[in-house]
Parts: structure tokens; sequence; C-alpha cells
């Protein structure tokens, strides 16, 4: 990617001006532009004044035009300095309230500030109702952002400068930067190969089109390709946990899925658990020996994990901790809603974007489409939190990076992902969402031209989303359900009606014939700590028997459970099983009593016959990890359409083996060497993260400190 990187220096000397002609030049511009912004203030808390009621800015009896226009100019005024001084103090006040009800606040507090600057008026005669205050403030900081915004954009420096505060970046210098590329990695979460091709040929993402040379225009004019796409194959466990760990930190090592249970420590693990994420960081580093992907002069932006970087905001693996500002969890947020403009319109946009939600899901239920799931409850606004907070805080914050010269930047979209999972991979909605994505690529394409140094913009997902209903709409009772009823325990009345559950206890009472009651009692006694933990990751199910400290083998979980195993390996909602086995090592089971050693597993065999190329070096991998459940269990997939059947309440779903699910992407520019060599795949997360390393080399970038293990690593990767 080109860049017109910008001449920084605050004393360089154009045109025979000295240090001090630059400074008073830029200090009369930045009056000239301070006064254009109020005079715009002025004319709008005028425009607002008659249109609006509740909103006077004159005495009951009627004042002159002088006089209002002087109160309307007061007012403004007062309100501009209040939003500048008192407003980043406020925020860092709403730094304490959970992120969620940031959207509300924001009005309120703004309103609050308007009520404030109309009391503080000399000559005392402007009033407003509390909540006609909050629409004047919306509106004067909307407005006040795009004068200021329209001013400076045509010129480069004063741009520049607004985009730093914007940022959250001191106006002074900014150190030196070196005359190599940066490199910024953006993670689409969620989103597939396939599905980005498909986004390309509707023109819903031009910016992305324009990078691989896509055709364009009504003329269909063919572009030079800048970017290369490849696709590149997950692990057993496809979701953003095992995926982003292994990117960032180069291992995701005993990640056998997005949630599971530890019997050795008698805790459920869960990627997206703050004090989870901070213990798979932990044990990462340690199991590779270096920081991670973004060791020196690097910053993580809305990961799951920090890749070992100096910034780090808005990253879950440091949210319990107590560290720098620069490094807190929410400081991300300080440095975005500092500006009350970004805040009122970002706010805006969550409004609106949970209203867009509740006629979607009202719309979708009235035309009662199938598959759904129910979408009601705190959905629209953790769905609004997730397309327009996270969103636009992480793009100011990637900003700012650049701005910063930053050497390397990884940042996490997830919009796309939380959208998919209840609307569906490949829905209105989901495409909705693809095409504001891209208008954020293409805006931190335009701010990278006025970047102190030149970067390249490689884009990635973390997995893929395969469609399919879900397992308890097919089937009328959940997984936990149906391994409790393999067991022999009692299940809800609803599940007990099922043609699963009914044949599950019918599998139990012909399994138990085959024991003398004694002698079953003897083997095992039931109790409320013995019950199976039964977990869900996606169309991947987890069972775990807490009371039990080792894995349980195939062996001791027929001798306690005679019926389980048959029951889950032949529903037919379920592809294949799991398990260890005394005798094999590890053993994959599926319907018709297929049973195969995982030393024999093959691609395209038995069980695995539609889960596609690596299924069988993904199981084998995940059967060694100290941490995978007594039984793992794969949902069922249909290579035709490329449905699964989720565990969770989701028509969109990750976490196994199966469809499009384990099939994301990977553009790059073509300046970097090419992932792979032709006709070679690239598979796993840990391979893409040697990759990177790679490209960041090449680009005279960072390098994970520690190269006595770099090629032992690669070795295993390729």
């Amino acid at each position: 990617m080109v860049n017109r990187p910008l001449d920084r220096r605050a004393g360089d000397v154009r045109g025979g001006q000295g240090v001090l002609g630059g400074r008073w030049r830029r200090a009369v511009s930045q009056i000239g532009r301070s006064a254009a912004v109020w005079g715009v203030s002025t004319v709008t808390m005028l425009a607002l004044a008659g249109i609006l009621p509740d909103f006077r800015l004159q005495s009951p009896d009627g004042d002159s035009a002088t006089t209002i226009a002087v109160t309307a100019a007061v007012a403004a005024g007062v309100f501009g300095v209040l939003s500048a001084v008192v407003w980043p103090l406020l925020v860092r006040l709403l730094l304490l309230v959970p992120a969620l009800v940031l959207g509300l606040l924001v009005f309120f507090l703004n309103g609050s500030l308007l009520l404030v600057a109309l009391r503080l008026n000399p000559s005392g005669q402007s009033e407003a109702a509390p909540e006609t205050a909050v629409i004047v403030a919306a509106v004067m900081s909307a407005v006040a952002s795009a004068t200021g915004g329209a001013l400076v954009v045509r010129d480069d420096d004063a741009y520049r400068r607004r985009l730093y505060r914007l940022a959250d970046r001191r106006r002074g210098t900014a150190p030196a930067c070196p005359p190599t590329h940066g490199t910024l990695f953006l993670q689409l979460d969620g989103v597939g190969h396939d599905v980005l091709l498909t986004a390309v040929g509707k023109g819903l993402m031009p910016t992305v089109a324009r990078w691989l040379g896509h055709p364009d225009g009504p003329v269909r004019r063919q572009p030079a390709a800048t970017h290369r796409l490849t696709p590149w194959r997950t692990d057993w466990s496809s979701q953003t946990g095992a995926s982003q760990l292994g990117i960032l930190h180069g291992s995701n090592h005993d990640v056998p899925a997005f949630r599971w249970y530890e019997k050795d420590r008698g805790e459920v693990m869960v990627c997206n658990r703050p004090t989870s994420a901070a213990e798979l960081q932990r044990r990462a580093t340690a199991h590779t020996g270096d920081g991670g992907l973004l060791t020196a002069d690097g910053a993580s932006r809305g990961n799951l994990f920090g890749g070992g970087a100096d910034e780090q905001a808005l990253v879950l693996s440091i949210a319990i901790g107590r560290r720098g500002r620069d490094t807190r969890s929410r400081a991300g947020y300080f440095a975005y809603f500092s500006d009350p403009a970004n805040a009122v319109r970002t706010a805006l946009s969550f409004v609106a974007e949970v209203g867009r939600e509740i006629v979607q899901s009202t719309r979708a239920r009235l035309e009662k489409r199938r598959p759904r799931v129910s979408r009601a409850g705190l959905y629209p606004f953790v769905r609004a939190f997730a397309t327009v907070v996270e969103r636009d805080v992480v793009v100011a914050a990637v900003m700012g990076d650049m701005l910063a010269g930053r050497t390397a930047v990884y940042a996490d979209l997830v919009a796309y992902d939380e959208v998919a999972h209840h609307s569906g991979p490949l829905s209105r909605d989901a495409e909705k969402v693809l095409a504001r994505l891209d208008r954020s690529l293409a805006l931190i394409e335009k701010v990278a031209e006025h970047a102190p140094r030149p970067y390249r913009v490689v884009v990635l997902s973390d997995h893929g989303q395969s469609p399919g209903e879900t397992f308890r709409s097919r089937y009328g009772l959940t997984l936990a359900d149906l391994v409790r009823a393999g067991c022999g325990l009692p299940v809800p009345r609803r599940a007990e009606r099922t043609r699963s559950g009914t044949e599950a206890r019918a599998a139990v009472r012909a399994a138990l014939r085959r024991w003398p009651v004694k002698e079953r009692e003897e083997r095992h006694r039931p109790t409320r700590r013995s019950e199976p933990v039964v977990l869900a990751s996606g169309n991947l199910g987890l069972v775990s028997f807490p009371d039990v400290p080792h894995r349980m083998s195939e062996e001791e979980i027929d001798a306690r459970h005679p019926a389980l195993l048959t029951t889950l390996a032949h529903h037919p909602g379920i592809g294949f099983l799991l398990v260890r086995s005394e005798e094999h090592g590890g053993l994959v089971l599926g319907a018709h009593g297929a049973r195969i050693p995982v030393d024999e597993l093959k691609d395209g065999q038995g069980p695995l016959a539609s889960f596609g190329a690596g299924a069988a070096d993904a199981v084998r991998r995940t059967h060694s990890f100290p941490h995978t459940a007594d039984i793992m269990i794969n949902s069922f997939h249909d290579p035709a359409d490329g449905e699964v059947l989720a565990f969770e309440e989701q028509i969109g779903s990750h976490g196994g083996l199966g469809g499009a699910q384990a099939r994301p992407f990977l553009l790059s520019p073509l300046a970097l060497s090419a992932p792979v060599a032709d006709g070679e795949d690239l598979a796993g997360a840990e391979q893409v993260h040697h990759v990177l390393r790679r490209w960041l080399r090449e680009s005279n970038g960072p390098e994970v400190p520690v190269e006595a293990a770099e090629p032992e690593r690669e070795e295993h990767a390729a």
C-alpha cells in the first residue's frame, strides 16, 4: 500500500518562513477554524431555539435580536469550553460503569453540560427542559464535529492534528519513525473465505474488491491488484480463542474448545472470560518461550490476548490486571470518547442499531423464517455494542497507532461474527455489516496516507461460520438432555417426550439388562458430583465426569453408563465422538458401529467422510491435549449445503469441524511473500503465526526474541 507521509516536524521552514512564522500561521489558522465552529454553533443554537418549544434564549417579555444573538453566542462558547475541558474528566468516570450503558449516559451527560452552559450565561434568560437539552446538545456536538472536519480536511497538517486528537494523541511532535514499513493486521472476526468472495462479487465490499483487482464501476474497469487472497484451515476448535491465541502467541496447545472443564483445577475455562484469557496467555507464553507476535513496538486492540504488545487497550486478558494507563482494558474507550462529538455520533449510531435489530428480528418472526433463534432480551444492546461501539473505538485506536508510527498493530473487529450468530452467516443483516466493515477499511486506508511511515495492511479472519438450525430445534432436546438420558439421569419432561429422549431411555433399559443390579451398584453409585458436565462450543460438545480425576476411557464410561456412548454415536444429529481407549489409545466412534483408532484415521473415510481435508490431523492433535474432555462430540455435517447443528442457540455457528467455519482467509499485500508455496495448504493458527512473523521480518519489524526455539517450532508447523 502506497502512503504519503507528511513532514511532522513542528519547526520546518516553508516558503522562507522561520519556526515562529510557521507556528504563528498555524495558530492563526486554528483560531480561524475555532471561530468558524463557534459561529456555526451559535447559528445552530438560534435555529433550535426557534424550532423547539421548550428551548428559550430570551426572557418571557422578549428581547432584542442583538441580545438573543449575544446570549446564543455566549451559551455556545461556554458549551464548547465545557465540552473541551470537563468532558474528558466525565469520560474517565464513565470507565467505571459497564460499557454497554455508555451510549445512554453519553446523551445524559452531554445534555447536562448544555444546561450548565445555559445557567452560566450572564443574561440569565436562557433555559431548556432536560429532555430538550439532550436533543440540543446532541445536534450542536454533531454540527460542530462536521464543521470542524470540513474545515480541516482540506489542510493536511490540520487534518493530521485532528486525527491525533480523535485518537487521544498529544499535539506535540511525534517520535521519529524509521523509514521501514509498518504492518497493520485487521481481523474480521468470523468472516469465512467464501463469504468474503461472495460479498466482493455482490459489490458489498468495494475496498476489498479494489485490492483484489476486481472490476468496478459502470464500465467495469480492471484495477491493478494490490493484495492476494489465501484460504487457511483452522484447528478442530474453530473459534476465536484457539485461533487468536495461536496467531498472536504461536501456540494454542491444550485449547480443545471455546469452553471446557479442567479436572485438575475444578474449573470451567471460557475463552472470553478475563481470568481464563489471562491464564491461556500465560500458558502459551510459557509453552513457546516468547512474548508473542507484537513484542517490539506493537499494539493490540480489541483482542482476547495481548500478543506481547507494549500498547494494549480493550484486551480481555488484561481486563483483571492493574496495569499502566496505556494498557488498561478500557483505556481505549477514554481515548475515543474524550471527544464529545465522537461520543454523540457513536451514541446515536448505537440507538439506531438497537432499533435496526428490533425491526429486523420482528420482520424475521413475521415472515416465519427458518432457521431462527430468539433475539430478545439484551441481545439488541449486545449487537449494537459489537457493531457500533467496539468498531468505532477499535478503528479510532488503529488510526492513532498508525499516526504514532507503531511498527505492528493487531486489531479485531467482531461485528460480523455477532450478527451472523443470530441472523445467519449468509443473511441480509450480516451482509449489511460486511458493507460497513468495508467502509472502516477504506477509512483506515485513507488515514494511512497521513501516517509518518508507510503501512502494509493485512486483513484476515480467525474462522468462518457454518449455517444450520440448532440441535434443540431439530430434535426437541439439548445435548445436555441427551447425555443425561443416555446416563439414565432425570431429564426435563419436554425432553422425555421427544423421540431422541425415548430412544435414549430405551437404550439405557436394554443396556442395564446386561449387568446384574448388585454388580452395577458396586461399580458406580450415582451422586450429584458424579453427574456429567456438558458444555457446548458451537457444534462441538464436551462431556466430562468431574468425580474422576483423569480422562476416562471408553471402558470406564461403558462400565458406568453402558448406554451413553452407543446413544451418542448412533444419534442422527451427531457426526462422531472422540474418546480415550485403554486398548487403542484414542478412538473415534460413529454410526453403524464405526470404531477407528486415531492413529488409523484418514480424511474422507469412516465417520470423518464428510468433514474435509485436515479433519484427521485435527482430531489426532486434540486427542493429545491434557485437558481434552472425556467425550468430544462433533455434530452432524451435510457437505451438500454446508450445514451443521449447533449445540448452542445459534443459526450461524463455529467451534468444531464441518463447513465454512473451518475455512477463514488471509488477505495480504503482494509486496509480501506468499503465505505458502503453490499447491500447499496453510493449516492451523500456529502456522499462520509463523507466516505473520516472517512478514514482520521482511519489513524489518519486531521479531520474537527467543530465536533458538524458532526452527523447531517452524518445522513442527510445516
